[in-house]
């Protein structure tokens, strides 16, 4: 809802400002386009606005994020950066930074629920072995101080209810997923509610887990958890199945009680993590489709704006990074925005579309409830994990080793 004094967005707003957005392109096009020439106003001061925002600012574009909150940060938890999130992240001069903050991934250990250890991935596998384990926050924090150092304006407390008010050449919406913009160019896309509840929380940690990631399988329900912050914390995401709706927000608060109840049939080893949680947030999991519309005369669509995931292939940050990387690389190469944004869209969809898909599809894996299939799959993982390690690491190579960037580097200095 708009507040008092603001415009709303409304059909004839939206056509308005996709007109004007036209006429401002085709002149684009005819004048010739540079990059250093353009003005870009991003929506939304998340992982993937701040990516976009320093990725064209190193470019040579005058950049502003408009930002709704009162300061840059961000509540949360936990997330992985993937060799190929990571790729933008070097390319952007952040590589260091991040490698200084985070924590290195060097296994993946799927537990049965009750019996232990079944198999571990082993990450060190990787070609690319830059797979690590950050705070949300300290992500965040990088991006900023990343955007300022490149000369980012950054206006907080900045909501953006009409687009078309925006004095910009190209408009971007990183605005997550009840993006104003997405809604702008695609009209309303309904979801579709899972039935699961995912429920996340930080707790303390003495240290000694250090680079892995441990999933708990069960029937209907999973749970993982992974170091944060030198070891001294975990982060924990509980999954589990039922009916009933619960409300599509990462800030929805959760009862801890609730979550060790639900929880309760579980090994020592979930239950003396389950046993630390204070504060926890619980929320839908809801599948969206891929927007049709990402790019339509000078405004994008980025990140959760464009491609809402489900948790299950740990993309969302990275899929957000190569979005970056890939639109100020366009918006660089093209003649003109509206061949930029084209450009950009065919790129990024069909491998957005695939990694969206195969996230949709994963959490069964970790929830069969029959005890003779799980028997079952649960005996081909350890012998698949004994006589062919290599090759089970190697069916994610197609997301790990795809690299945007070419190699290529924005700048190599430290920020401060």
């Amino acid at each position: 809802m708009a507040r008092r004094g603001e415009p709303r967005l409304t059909d004839s707003s939206i056509e308005s400002f996709a007109n004007r957005a036209a006429t401002r392109a085709k002149l684009r096009y005819l004048n010739g386009m540079n990059i250093s020439q353009l003005r870009i106003a991003v929506i939304g001061g998340g992982i993937g606005g701040l990516a976009v925002a320093r990725a064209c600012a190193l470019r040579g574009a005058r950049v502003c994020v408009h930002e709704q909150a009162t300061d840059i940060s961000e509540v949360g938890a936990g997330l992985q950066v993937s060799p190929n999130g990571f790729a933008v992240l070097r390319g952007l001069g952040l590589g260091d930074t991040l490698r200084q903050t985070g924590m290195r991934a060097q296994r993946v250990a799927l537990h049965d629920y009750r019996r232990g250890p079944v198999v571990q991935l082993d990450l060190t596998r990787l070609v690319n072995q830059d797979y690590w384990f950050v705070h949300r926050a300290d992500l965040i924090d990088i991006l900023h101080r990343g955007a300022c150092a490149a000369g980012v304006e950054i206006r907080l407390n900045a909501r953006v209810n009409d687009p078309s008010h925006l004095d910009a050449d190209v408009i971007i919406g990183a605005d997550g997923l009840h993006s104003v913009m997405r809604k702008g160019l695609n009209g309303t896309l309904a979801p579709f509610f899972t039935r699961q509840v995912a429920w996340r929380a930080v707790v303390p940690h003495d240290g000694s887990r250090s680079g892995e990631a441990r999933v708990h399988m069960a029937p209907y329900r999973h749970l993982v958890s992974y170091p944060l912050r030198g070891g001294n914390a975990l982060n924990l995401i509980a999954v589990e199945e039922r009916a009933e709706w619960s409300e599509e927000s990462w800030s929805a608060p959760g009862d801890p009680n609730e979550l060790r109840t639900r929880f309760a049939d579980f090994g020592a080893d979930a239950q003396s993590i389950l046993a630390k949680v204070e504060r926890v947030g619980k929320w839908g999991l809801f599948r969206h489709p891929v927007a049709p519309v990402w790019g339509q005369g000078n405004h994008a669509l980025l990140g959760d704006a464009a491609h809402p995931t489900l948790p299950f292939m740990a993309q969302g940050a990275s899929l957000a990074l190569e979005d970056a990387w890939v639109l100020a690389q366009s918006l660089s190469d093209a003649p003109s925005v509206e061949t930029a944004l084209s450009q950009y869209q065919a790129v990024r969809v069909p491998r957005a579309t695939k990694i969206v898909n195969a996230a949709s599809g994963n959490a069964w894996k970790y929830h069969l409830s029959s005890r003779p299939l799980r028997f079952a799959a649960h005996s081909a993982l350890r012998l698949a994990g004994a006589v062919a390690p290599r090759r089970m690491m190697g069916q994610f190579a197609w997301i790990y080793d795809h690299d945007v960037t070419g190699g290529q580097t924005l700048a190599t200095s430290a920020i401060s």
